[in-house]
């Protein structure tokens, strides 16, 4: 008894005296007034963190306190939501006293609100919210189960005689379908043009991109040409076949062309401009958001399209940053389009290949669509 008794005592004194073992509960990302983040993690034992801030060209250092806590603060930025994670010692590392969680399939990343005053789009605001419905099935073209996502605008009536418009809003390589909602906030976005008159009401549908999940997994996948190729085609039969008429059986939707929309960000905006121009019977307003995938040839991709297209679409429109890597892919895309006398607006903004710029590239296109001619 008395043996345990010490034991015991010598367990207590031992772990009195080392406090340094118990992690410390910080406030990390703490958001100043003037747009400055500061960042802190604990690591008594490495010899260097990093933050990885979305939108920088480069890791940020962080400065080493005796008590083993990290710091850094950043420049005043942008209002915006911003992905970011540690690198310790070179290891990829999420911030344990951050709960926002960017979903990704193949890296997480902490997420940081930078407000905007007055809000921007995509913040939430005391106004009139649509609804997100969340929808499931067995695919029988892909042969998974998946999901897609439905935002229908506030004062949806599903009885109304009137009819509403539909996009179809793709999501890019590694996300899945949640990602225009979780991290592109594109149900409030819609929310707030809508509520300042700035887009008509509609519906956007989010589904899953992936017609051959086995993509994601592949070692430099877009190179291979044969699982590119059934990725996109796929994908293309999944929405068409099976996407499209779960909608149109389920919501008061618009069946007509003129009334369906098609855009994406990078993988997804290469699927947008292939779905929408190889399919001008179904889709008669198509953007895309830095495209990425199409291969290195237009003329292969789009074997039929000529300038008979300007007949049937109402709007092409082809966005991607200046300082993403691809935007020269995005550019000879634009020529090859004017070459063939295609009418097409091309747009460049400042950014990288990041949700910065594909929220404001939503904030832009979806106030002209369904707009009268």
């Amino acid at each position: 008894m008395r043996t345990l008794t010490v034991l015991l005592f010598a367990a207590s004194a031992s772990l009195a005296q080392a406090p340094s073992s118990v992690i410390p509960r910080l406030q990390s990302p703490e958001v100043q007034s003037d747009g400055r983040v500061t960042f802190r993690y604990w690591d008594p034992t490495a010899k260097q963190v990093d933050v990885q801030l979305e939108g920088a060209k480069a890791p940020f250092h962080m400065q080493k306190d005796a008590s083993g806590i990290w710091t850094y603060t950043s420049e005043p930025l942008r209002p915006d939501l911003y992905g970011y994670s540690f690198l310790s010692d070179g290891a990829h590392r999420l911030d344990p006293s951050d709960v926002e969680i960017k979903p990704n399939l193949l890296s997480l990343n902490n997420e940081v609100h930078v407000p905007g005053n007055p809000p921007e789009p995509w913040e939430d605001t005391d106004i009139p919210h649509g609804t997100l419905h969340h929808h499931f099935y067995k695919s029988a073209v892909v042969g998974d189960n998946r999901d897609f996502f439905v935002y229908t605008p506030a004062g949806y009536d599903a009885t109304a005689s009137t009819a509403y418009p539909v996009l179809y809003l793709l999501h890019g390589f590694s996300d899945d379908a949640s990602g225009w909602s979780a991290v592109g906030k594109a149900n409030l976005i819609l929310d707030t043009l809508i509520n300042e008159h700035k887009a008509k009401p509609m519906l956007v549908v989010m589904p899953l991109g992936y017609g051959a999940p086995e993509i994601l997994h592949a070692q430099r996948a877009f190179q291979n040409n044969e699982l590119r190729e059934r990725n996109f085609t796929k994908f293309q039969a999944a929405l068409i076949g099976e996407v499209i008429p779960q909608v149109e059986r389920t919501y008061k939707v618009d069946r007509s062309r003129d009334a369906r929309a098609i855009a994406g960000l990078s993988m997804g905006g290469a699927e947008s401009l292939l779905t929408g121009l190889q399919h001008l019977d179904l889709f008669s307003w198509v953007g895309a958001f830095s495209a990425g995938g199409l291969g290195d040839d237009p003329a292969v991709a789009f074997p039929q399209l000529d300038a008979s297209a300007n007949e049937r679409l109402h709007l092409l429109w082809v966005a991607c940053g200046t300082d993403d890597r691809l935007i020269t892919p995005n550019r000879k895309f634009v020529e090859w389009l004017k070459s063939k006398n295609i009418h097409v607006v091309p747009i460049e903004t400042p950014g990288m290949h990041t949700w910065m710029v594909w929220r404001r590239n939503l904030t832009a296109f979806a106030p002209l669509l369904f707009q009268t001619h």
